[in-house]
């Protein structure tokens, strides 16, 4: 569905000159940035960056048509895109046919039927993965909230990824390495039209980071070129698709799928569990009914998959943690045709910035948008809210397809830590803030004390 640019009465989209404060954008651009939306209150604004004037679009109904309804004309292309572009290259992160190609070949490992085969995988190396926080526990020993959760993460992901193809010396590589190129992209996510000659904060460490995986899935495509095995993981699916006599499929192409689908389902699911335990610290009567849910269904055993169906609270708890700290916080298009949204003009070229961060903290569309309430995730609830209202993965075509194995994968972290352990949060200095970048990182570290249960001891 287009837009007809000519049936819709033509409104002005609301300024902001932002090089005028540009010391508050530098300083916080965050809280400028929310300080914009508030502003606008669900109406398109401009954002006057001097040499760069995009749009910034938080509304329900004008996300539907950018993400939805008018989504090939709204693209993953421009100068905004250029930092991520330049880190996944060709793959299921990029727009036209390249993308059309890898979706076509990573689907079928995220449907029903596979992610049932992997579910059993996932919550035996999380159950491994989390029983290795026993020692740190009877000890009393505070744990470094956001690389204990990476670490379960990675464990988790690279039996998704890799499944018994992958060495413990590679993947002991590359956690690191992609935690560095987590960190270091900060600076030219935030200022994508600065030219990559001219050197920004973080470009040496990303350089590093990105030489050992590339170096590291390099030699693991290498070592499966004749045969790729069998199994349920993206990376064999990825090697026999290049296999394919005819495809046309390079090494390269595994690479920068494989590099896409590792830094989308470990940085997002890391940051979104960090995040869950201020929020946990601050509501104990979430906390509470978390682990009443959880002992009556869970007990004394390792979480498994058909538990979760029987686990609703939990599931509401993670569906709220991403309403406030969405997957990914803002998403570039850039228009290919001149169209209109909410009868503001947009020309050919023009960059449009869609925000779940933003819409979900929209007074207009949510009822105490900045408190943490699981209960705005009942059945009845989820009915009666607008599609748009809540998209922690994007929506549309390129609606993240491996959300369920993201929700399953939270939800079997958040159970089998709270089964073992009563945790809480050591008290920190000052407040928590998120820190800008290509996902919101807490702006200090956490650190979580570990109080263990009966079945822990």
């Amino acid at each position: 569905m287009s837009v007809d640019v000519d049936a819709v009465p033509v409104r002005r989209a609301r300024n902001f000159p932002l090089y005028r404060t540009v010391s508050k954008l530098v300083r916080d651009p965050l809280r400028e940035i929310l300080r914009i939306s508030t502003a606008a209150g669900g109406e398109i604004a401009r954002l006057d960056l001097g040499a760069s004037h995009p749009y910034l679009v938080t509304h329900p109904d004008h996300v539907q048509q950018v993400l939805r309804g008018d989504s090939q004309n709204f693209v993953r292309d421009g100068t905004f895109w250029r930092p991520l572009h330049g880190l996944f290259g060709d793959s299921i992160m990029s727009e036209y046919a390249e993308w059309e190609l890898s979706k076509r070949i990573l689907q079928p490992v995220f449907s029903t039927r596979t992610i049932r085969a992997l579910s059993d995988h996932m919550a035996r190396a999380i159950n491994e993965a989390v029983r290795q926080l026993d020692g740190p526990a009877r000890d009393g020993r505070p744990i470094e909230v956001l690389p204990e959760m990476g670490r379960i993460v990675h464990d988790t992901v690279i039996k998704v990824l890799f499944g018994d193809k992958i060495r413990q010396a590679e993947a002991d590589r590359m956690i690191p390495a992609m935690e560095r190129l987590a960190t270091s992209i900060a600076f030219r996510f935030l200022l994508p039209f600065v030219p990559k000659s001219i050197p920004l904060p973080g470009d040496r460490a990303f350089a590093e980071g990105l030489t050992v995986m590339d170096e590291t899935l390099n030699e693991l495509v290498e070592r499966f070129r004749y045969d790729a095995g069998e199994g349920y993981d993206i990376f064999t699916a990825l090697c026999k698709a290049r296999m394919t006599e005819g495809s046309g499929l390079d090494d390269q192409w595994v690479r920068d799928n494989l590099l896409a689908m590792w830094a989308t389902s470990t940085e997002t699911t890391t940051v979104a569990l960090t995040w869950l335990w201020p929020m946990l610290d601050r509501h104990p009567e979430v906390t509470d009914r978390l682990r009443a849910e959880i002992a009556g269904v869970v007990g004394d055993q390792d979480v498994r998959p058909e538990h979760l169906h029987r686990l609703p609270y939990v599931k509401q708890v993670v569906q709220e943690l991403l309403r406030l700290y969405p997957v990914g916080w803002i998403f570039p298009r850039i228009a290919l045709a001149d169209t209109n949204i909410g009868g503001v003009p947009i020309k050919a070229g023009q960059t449009v910035l869609v925000s779940p961060f933003l819409t979900h903290r929209l007074e207009s569309v949510w009822d105490r948008p900045l408190e943490f309430d699981p209960e705005r995730f009942t059945a009845e609830a989820n009915r009666t809210r607008h599609r748009y209202a809540y998209y922690p993965f994007g929506g549309g075509p390129h609606q993240c397809i491996g959300r369920h194995v993201f929700n399953m994968e939270a939800e079997l972290i958040l159970t089998a830590i709270l089964s073992r352990y009563r945790p809480s949060l050591v008290p920190t200095e000052s407040p928590v803030e998120a820190r800008i970048g290509a996902t919101l990182r807490p702006d200090q570290p956490l650190f979580l004390k570990l109080e263990p249960t009966e079945r822990a001891r």
